[in-house]
């Protein structure tokens, strides 16, 4: 407990052989308040001084330079001293035994500060010592924090008291440590500046959930009502432990959406938003907000946010969907193929949710509705039937889009059923409808006369005309010498087109038909004539029987 009083008598016994005036004080020394404090000295004198009146020591406080006027802390030759020093002071060593030793009694922080002694030996052998000791009044114990605590490390907390009062022997303890995870207890007497300590020393290791928990070291004297105390506040470092972002969202497309992240560690760390491998936002805090504007599909994704404060990393995703209706479809260009070729129709298209498509011919269903991006329409072995326009139709519950093509298929010219001839009354009108892609090309020919008859001859009333695919020819025959001599018609038709022609003998089908209606119109002509000539002279045979009885009744005498 007291070094000094073991150093002392080493001390006494050194010899002086440079002559020189010297002291021996601790420079720092410290004392709890309203406690004690000793502060060990020893002085030297040049060996050829021989003090003839005894010899006398001063304490001064602040300045060693009695011109300067320091409070006087004691004095041997008096009992007047400062009066904040007033019943407090004691010197406890023997000036002849060059101890030089004070005791400060009852201080308080208006003490701290620098202590010199003068030795007065007489005559003009008064001497200040240039040394000084540094008195450090303490109204709370000293804890021993290190520069870095750091989670899941051990850590060592020390606190200290100054044990320099021979009064009283301090004790300490530690305050607020139920909820550290086995704390150990070590006390210690060190030295420190030449001067006697106290300590204790509290091993844990910390935890993340200690950060800024309260820690206390208590100081107090046995049997007095002296208790000092010092509370401290943990600050641990530790890794992110946690990074808190928003739930995965659905957002329409146009819209804007606030993104969130928060993380705990310790310090703050560097708050990173990234989509992709692009950084969107920084920042050095807690928790950082990502704000996104006008969003459009292209921002549908994967959104990072990550936590980096030097102790460790963490991460923590979600994803944002942007919803929007399907974009227009990308289908086939219009095409033109032949008959019996086999194409395959693709259509896709984006939009979320994931859109139906379906595909309609001339507006009606043909295929089936697929529920993906993509559809394919197989047209196996195409017939005439398959010309038209197709439509791949995108449906989500945000709306709707479409997009079309058309199919031509081309194929060689087919005689339709409605091809004969017909007796008019102009003579025999002959018809030639074909159907073909491109429409096919008609011409008549009469084999009796060696003749082709087209658009370009006129004498026979050519006539054509096209509708969509169908073609129809027609000529009329005037001349009786165009006609066979049993009354049948030799007319034959030709179709063409690039895939092939053909050519066919157009039938009389209705010739005896008309022939009835001549003669049933004959018959009824005749009998019509009958009736009438019947008529007027039943009506001429009434009027003459008239007059005869008129006449007789006229010649009867009254």
């Amino acid at each position: 407990m007291w070094c000094w009083e073991l150093l002392l008598p080493l001390l006494l016994i050194i010899k002086d052989v440079s002559g020189q005036w010297n002291v021996w004080i601790p420079r720092d020394i410290s004392a709890m308040t309203n406690s004690c404090v000793v502060i060990p000295c020893t002085f030297m004198y040049p060996s050829g001084i021989r003090p003839y009146r005894g010899i006398h020591g001063i304490w001064y406080f602040g300045q060693p330079y009695p011109q300067l006027f320091p409070p006087v802390v004691f004095k041997t030759r008096t009992e007047i001293v400062h009066e904040s020093y007033q019943g407090r002071t004691k010197l406890i060593g023997d000036l002849h035994q060059r101890n030089c030793t004070l005791l400060i009694s009852n201080i308080g922080t208006e003490h701290s500060g620098r202590y010199y002694f003068r030795a007065d030996l007489g005559g003009a052998n008064i001497y200040t010592y240039p040394d000084f000791s540094e008195l450090k009044v303490l109204d709370q114990p000293n804890i021993d924090i290190p520069e870095e605590i750091v989670a899941d490390e051990n850590l060592e907390l020390t606190c200290y008291a100054p044990d320099n009062c021979p009064e009283n022997s301090p004790e300490i303890q530690w305050m607020h440590t139920d909820y550290l995870p086995e704390p150990e207890y070590t006390s210690d007497y060190v030295e420190e500046s030449n001067t006697a300590v106290l300590s204790s020393t509290l091993t844990f290791t910390p935890r993340p959930m200690h950060n800024g928990q309260l820690l206390g070291c208590r100081v107090y004297y046995p049997n007095t009502t002296l208790v000092y105390e010092r509370l401290i506040s943990l600050d641990v470092k530790y890794a992110p432990r946690s990074v808190w972002v928003n739930v995965s969202a659905e957002v329409m497309e146009g819209s804007s959406v606030t993104l969130h992240c928060e993380v705990d560690s310790n310090p703050p760390p560097r708050i990173s938003w990234l989509f992709g491998d692009q950084e969107l936002l920084w920042d050095t805090a807690s928790n950082a907000s990502l704000s996104l504007e006008d969003l459009n599909p292209s921002q549908e994704g994967i959104y990072t946010c990550v936590g980096d404060n030097g102790y460790g990393v963490m991460n923590t995703s979600m994803y944002l969907a942007v919803l929007y209706p399907p974009s227009e479809p990308v289908v086939n260009g219009s095409l033109t193929i032949l008959e019996g070729s086999s194409i395959s129709l693709q259509c896709s298209t984006q939009g979320n949710p994931a859109p139906t498509l379906t595909w309609l011919k001339d507006g009606e269903l043909v295929g089936t509705i697929t529920a993906e991006e993509v559809s394919v329409l197989e047209l196996l072995e195409l017939t005439p039937q398959g010309d038209g326009q197709y439509r791949c139709l995108a449906e989500n519950e945000h709306g709707r889009a479409s997009s079309s093509l058309n199919i031509t298929v081309e194929y060689a010219p087919v005689l339709l059923d409605e091809s004969k001839c017909t007796v008019v009354r102009e003579g025999v009108q002959c018809v030639c409808m074909a159907t073909g892609n491109p429409e096919p090309t008609i011409e008549f020919y009469l084999p009796d006369k060696n003749i082709t008859i087209n658009d370009t001859d006129g004498r026979y009333n050519y006539y054509t005309h096209t509708d969509g695919h169908t073609s129809t020819g027609m000529i009329k025959l005037r001349e009786k010498g165009e006609r066979l001599g049993n009354g049948a018609v030799n007319v034959h038709c030709s179709i063409s087109n690039i895939y092939g022609s053909e050519s066919f003998h157009l039938e009389l089908q209705q010739e005896k038909k008309y022939m009835m209606a001549v003669i049933v119109g004959t018959i009824g002509g005749v009998a019509v004539i009958a009736f009438i000539i019947a008529a007027v002279r039943y009506v001429g045979h009434n009027n003459k029987n008239l007059r005869q009885s008129f006449w007789a009744q006229s010649l009867t005498p009254f």
